[in-house]
């Protein structure tokens, strides 16, 4: 494995000195447009693995469209416990060793590659810029990059391979403003086919779990504090009380998206009156907390770790979150 994250980051070091080529004729928008299409209407079967830290995830994951236009999609960890997101169009089940297997309505599973990039990514034009920079050779696949650069200087960028000849995704990295790559999916095997692959027929034949009756307000959930900054475009998604599996302590929650990127901040009481920062990076994700006057806030996402310090700094107790 050790020799695997090498090879890929050689490779990435390479892919950027040879992304300095002359711009491509084709616009950014032309390119991103062809990645969501195939991402929606290709029938294909992908390894990769997400290198961060000198440590590497393998996936495997498949897609296809039946003869009635209905999308199907398996995605499994291939390393440790065995974990498997299935989809069938708007229902999706996690399967995991840990918890008795379940479903969810959504039309989007929840894995490394953002959601965004099958969708209309142009979303995003208010707050990054799309620039092609010039091309590469993934897979021994010519390959355009193109750049997701963000407008201020709170967020990382995304660096995208996309193939030439179909315009699928063959590798995306994280960057610093600088450049400097923390997190990497690169795909190691793509296989495009005429019919869905044979996984994919069973599961098309496969009776998922039961959704999940999640009761109505239950995300949207009036809390104890609010957050008084957030970088441009985030907007809150959901928001909720919980208890955190391992410890059953109590916990309000909010996620907050810009298209691209989650950003989750937890509040609950805290046994200490004060304790200062203390974080840790998982690849491109930080993991931030802090105790102020008795109450702990948390911050986790893909964005560096004095943005999420300031979204922590900002947060402002209402009243005292329900023990």
């Amino acid at each position: 494995m050790k020799l695997l994250i090498c090879f890929l980051m050689l490779g990435s070091l390479s892919s950027s000195a040879w992304s300095a080529e002359t711009e491509s004729p084709e616009t950014a928008d032309v390119w991103l447009a062809r990645l969501s299409q195939s991402l929606q209407t290709l029938n294909f079967s992908t390894s990769f693995v997400v290198v961060k830290n000198n440590h590497a995830e393998p996936y495997h994951w498949f897609h296809g469209v039946t003869d009635k236009n209905v999308e199907l999609e398996i995605l499994s960890l291939l390393n440790g416990p065995r974990r498997d997101v299935l989809r069938k169009d708007n229902t999706i089940s996690y399967i995991e060793p840990e918890l008795p297997p379940y479903s969810v309505l959504s039309a989007n599973l929840t894995g490394p590659i953002p959601n965004i990039l099958s969708g209309d990514i142009h979303t995003l034009s208010t707050t990054y810029n799309f620039i092609p920079v010039g091309k590469s050779r993934i897979l021994g696949r010519s390959a355009q990059i193109i750049r997701i650069v963000p407008k201020e200087a709170n967020k990382y960028g995304h660096w995208l391979w996309l193939d030439e000849k179909t315009g699928l995704l063959l590798k995306l990295a994280i960057v610093t403003g600088k450049g400097q790559p923390l997190e990497q999916v690169q795909f190691t095997h793509l296989d495009i086919t005429e019919q869905p692959a044979e996984s994919l027929k069973q599961l098309q034949d496969t009776e998922l779990p039961n959704v999940v009756d999640i009761p109505h307000g239950y995300q949207q959930q009036k809390l104890s504090w609010k957050v008084n900054w957030l970088p441009a475009g985030f907007e809150k998604i959901n928001a909720n009380r919980h208890r955190i599996a391992s410890t059953k302590q109590p916990v309000e929650f909010i996620l907050f998206g810009d298209g691209l990127v989650d950003i989750s901040v937890y509040v609950t009481q805290s046994q200490e009156k004060q304790r200062s920062v203390d974080y840790v990076m998982d690849g491109a994700t930080v993991a931030l907390s802090q105790v102020v006057n008795g109450i702990e806030v948390s911050v986790v996402g893909k964005i560096p770790s004095l943005t999420a310090k300031k979204i922590a700094d900002s947060v402002t107790l209402l009243v005292r979150p329900q023990p």
